[in-house]
């Protein structure tokens, strides 16, 4: 596992990468096409690699730009998003009553 600097224009973890600046991701070198609430959401993740985030904190998180998000679109984007990373080894958890947990399953 790869510790994000805060504030880094580059997020890493395990074979997934991040471009917040190019707003772009790949997992294993190939692109993932990603809708903006998507990539909302992945950044989130990829800020807390290995950490639960809960359900309150994405929406808190996701409304920042002002447009609000309910409880139902942030399973709906996670669903989605756990679908484009489906093939590679990082894997969004859910944390039961808790939240949800991007990780690498290869580094068990």
């Amino acid at each position: 596992m790869r510790i994000n600097a805060p504030g880094a224009s580059v997020l890493r973890h395990g074979e997934l990468f991040y471009d917040r600046i190019g707003k772009t991701a790949a997992m294993s070198g190939h692109a993932l096409v990603l809708s903006e609430r998507e990539r909302t959401l992945l950044e989130i993740f990829m800020q807390r690699p290995g950490r639960t985030v809960s359900k309150a904190q994405i929406i808190d998180l996701m409304c920042e730009g002002g447009e609000a998000v309910s409880a139902n679109a942030v399973e709906v984007y996670v669903h989605r998003l756990r679908k484009k990373l489906a093939a590679g080894a990082v894997k969004i958890y859910t944390v039961r009553d808790l939240g949800y947990c991007l990780d690498d399953a290869s580094a068990s």
